[in-house]
């Protein structure tokens, strides 16, 4: 087995400095400082190709009619300075100027921290003394403060012998689901559905309309880089992660991940200085995880592929080569005994793997950006934490460390271990020591620690962060969350709904004066809005409306059954026992088992992050549910256990099949351009305890439905352009 090589590699191309529609003047007064309280943004229409500039704490010199900022504060123009020239030959003369311990800086990706803002005390000494300029933020705080906490850091970092802007990155901050590590709550942030509710509504124009607000609400704020997509497949049904994925099947994955990517970046060929650079993950195979089982922890390090599937694990990535991503993140897991060619692959996880990094990522594949580790990949994990398991958290008195099959290597080797491999940038870390002692010690090379070191220069270049780093924090506040992007995410939710069951046409439910509903996770101010009584006993209630919870059962906590003890399901039982008409709302971040909650149901509508307004205009028909399930929901935890862990959609006999989905007005067949799961095998019946109407399979909406979508979606891409401009300069 091999991986496929793509016919053609579409290489970066070098991307210049954003020119703005508007230019600086000069200010008539040489190479003196500008100060905090008179620095601004100088504006005039002096020269065509003149970037928009802003320094608080350094000079902006004229040459040759046209303006710099002079960050070294030499008083004259630097060649890095200059953004006549190209990212990488920018790169090229500032990472020569600077010293090992400068380098070894640029090679760590550490964590701002705070609450409510950030930490200087902790911040200040990683720039001035580690000289390290990437780092990921997790501040959930109002745009506008988040927005001018960002500028603060800039200034600090404006101040440093170089004047290197800092590269600020996120975790996804614009769903519905928030882990500690993973993602971020979206706060005053746009919501969409997760990942994989994207995968639910299938298209991928959607997905690039997404993007590009989500892009812009970054940039808007300072977040230049996204530790997002994940192009992982969800394949193994027990998996934790899969609510970041866009499904199951790699075919329509690849289209989704390439959509993403091009809207984040900016374009379609690669990243764009008023774009967002992408860190696609986790490369490659994270989704076929043994068990289903957290690579974060020690017993969970392993993928598998029984199937021989690990080419359809790759394709996703595909589509983000295909639009030049600008970055990759390896997964933790090790691909057990993986066979490529006939030989095993060394038995260490992706970020100190050679031939996933070298030979195949760059090798066959000719990615040339950069490669971040995911976190804490090369500390230590003692043996308490290797005798850990969920539900106890993955880090604790010992810190974070996942450093999968390099364990016995100390701190320095394992450093090394992951740049020779072909990582770029340590994610989570903030001791570049360990680089200068593994150079020093001779097990990493001062050129290796140069190239890496060229490469994350190049992406701030090339994100025009050299020219102005700087955000306004009141338009800001003014773009971010706005209601025409707002009223875009709740179109999305609500697409993205996926109608199960829908006994004697419960649904679209009509709404008389005096209906009333009991709720279960769901705000009575929502169901007030939709015209209901809001009732506090199930037994009162016309209706019953009860979110359900992925209930994450059995000893290692991977089962997706309900037993029927959890409080959700209690709570949905009393209801239909009781006679109401009761709607059950599954939230999808895994396929569930839900024989049991279609027999205690009138309706089923499974969901992937949706808000209550949007939730309640599917129920009442004021918008329709337009998802298709983005894999299959199996019958029992028995066959999930007999399924094999890389391959989509073959559980023996599904209860809901990938592509399933009804429709109010009619349902309809499956659409024959969707690739059909690997293997392909004969569809079976419905389930016994499933109602009729699980015979019939559908994917698409009414045609009227999809016009609208279609100006919808033309008139917000021209809404989001034109406040792109605006945001991204203030």
């Amino acid at each position: 087995m091999s991986a496929s090589i793509p016919p053609s590699v579409n290489r970066r191309k070098a991307v210049g400095v954003v020119v703005g529609g508007a230019v600086i003047a000069s200010l008539g007064l040489g190479a003196l400082p500008m100060t905090a309280a008179t620095a601004s943004t100088i504006e005039t229409a002096a020269a065509p190709d003149q970037p928009t500039l802003e320094s608080r704490t350094t000079a902006i010199i004229e040459v040759d009619g046209l303006q710099f900022r002079d960050l070294d504060k030499s008083g004259d123009l630097t060649p890095y300075e200059d953004w006549r020239l190209t990212s990488e030959e920018r790169a090229a003369d500032l990472v020569g100027r600077l010293t090992l311990e400068q380098r070894a800086g640029l090679l760590m990706h550490a964590s701002l921290t705070g609450n409510g803002t950030y930490d200087r005390e902790a911040f200040d000494p990683l720039l001035e003394t580690g000289h390290i300029s990437t780092y990921i933020s997790r501040l959930s705080v109002p745009s506008a403060i988040l927005a001018d906490q960002h500028n603060q850091l800039q200034e600090a970092a404006e101040s440093q012998p170089f004047g290197i802007p800092l590269k600020i990155s996120t975790d996804p901050r614009s769903g519905f689901s928030v882990t500690e590590g993973q993602t971020v709550s979206n706060g005053d942030f746009t919501p969409f559905p997760d990942a994989i509710g994207l995968g639910a509504v299938g298209d991928p124009t959607v997905t690039l309309e997404m993007a590009e607000i989500i892009s812009a609400e970054y940039r808007s704020v300072g977040i230049s880089e996204a530790l997002s997509p994940q192009a992982d497949l969800s394949t193994e049904p027990r998996w934790t992660r899969q609510n970041g994925t866009f499904g199951s099947v790699g075919a329509t994955v690849k289209d989704q991940v390439r959509a993403y990517v091009q809207g984040l970046q900016g374009g379609s060929d690669g990243l764009t200085p008023d774009g967002v650079a992408t860190v696609v993950k986790h490369w490659v195979g994270y989704g076929a995880q043994v068990n289903g089982y957290d690579s974060h922890y020690y017993y969970g390090r392993y993928a598998a592929f029984p199937g021989d599937n690990f080419d359809e694990h790759v394709l996703p990535y595909e589509g983000a080569f295909d639009v030049n991503a600008a970055g990759i993140m390896p997964t933790y897991s090790i691909l057990q005994n993986l066979e490529i060619d006939g030989e095993e692959i060394e038995q260490v996880g992706a970020n100190h793997n050679e031939f996933l990094l070298q030979d195949l990522l760059r090798g066959q594949y000719g990615f040339d950006g950069v490669v971040t580790s995911d976190w804490g990949i090369a500390n230590d994990c003692p043996q308490v934490c290797r005798d850990t398991q969920p539900p106890a958290p993955f880090f604790g008195s010992w810190g974070v460390g996942m450093p999968w099959g390099v364990e016995d290597l100390s701190l320095p080797a394992r450093y090394a271990s992951a740049i020779n491999a072909g990582v770029d940038i340590i994610g989570g870390s903030d001791q570049p020591q360990y680089i200068i002692q593994a150079v020093q010690d001779g097990l990493l090379s001062p050129e290796r620690v140069i190239d890496a070191a060229s490469g994350v220069l190049a992406q701030k270049f090339e994100l025009g962060l050299f020219e102005d780093p700087y955000v306004d924090p009141t338009a800001a506040q003014a773009f971010v969350g706005s209601a025409e992007s707002r009223a875009v995410g709740t179109d999305i939710q609500q697409k993205s709904l996926t109608l199960l069951a829908n006994d004697d046409e419960t649904l679209p439910l009509t709404v008389a004066p005096g209906t009333s509903v009991y709720l279960y996770g769901v705000a009575p101010e929502a169901a007030v809005a939709a015209g209901m009584t809001v009732v506090e006993n199930a037994a009162d209630a016309d209706v019953a409306i009860i979110r359900l919870v992925d209930p994450t059962g059995g000893d290692d906590l991977t089962d997706l059954d309900f037993t029927g003890a959890e409080e959700d399901f209690v709570a949905l039982k009393a209801a239909h026992d009781a006679g109401a008409i009761t709607i059950a709302v599954p939230q999808l971040s895994r396929p569930l088992v839900l024989g049991n909650v279609v027999e205690n149901s009138d309706a089923v509508i499974g969901a992937y992050g949706a808000s209550d307004e949007a939730l309640l205009n599917v129920i009442t028909g004021a918008a329709q549910p337009e998802g298709t399930l983005p894999f299959e929901l199996p019958s029992s935890m028995e066959q999930v256990a007999a399924q094999l862990s890389d391959v989509p959609n073959d559980t023996a006999d599904p209860l809901f099949e990938y592509g399933f989905g009804l429709s109010y007005a009619a349902v309809v067949a499956p659409d024959p351009t969707t690739p059909p799961a690997t293997p392909v095998a004969p569809a079976p019946a419905p389930s016994a305890t499933a109602p009729d109407t699980l015979a019939a399979t559908g994917t698409d909406a009414s045609l009227v439905f999809l016009a609208g979508a279609s100006l919808l979606a033309l008139g917000v891409g021209l809404l989001v352009a034109a406040r792109r401009r605006i945001a991204s300069r203030g």
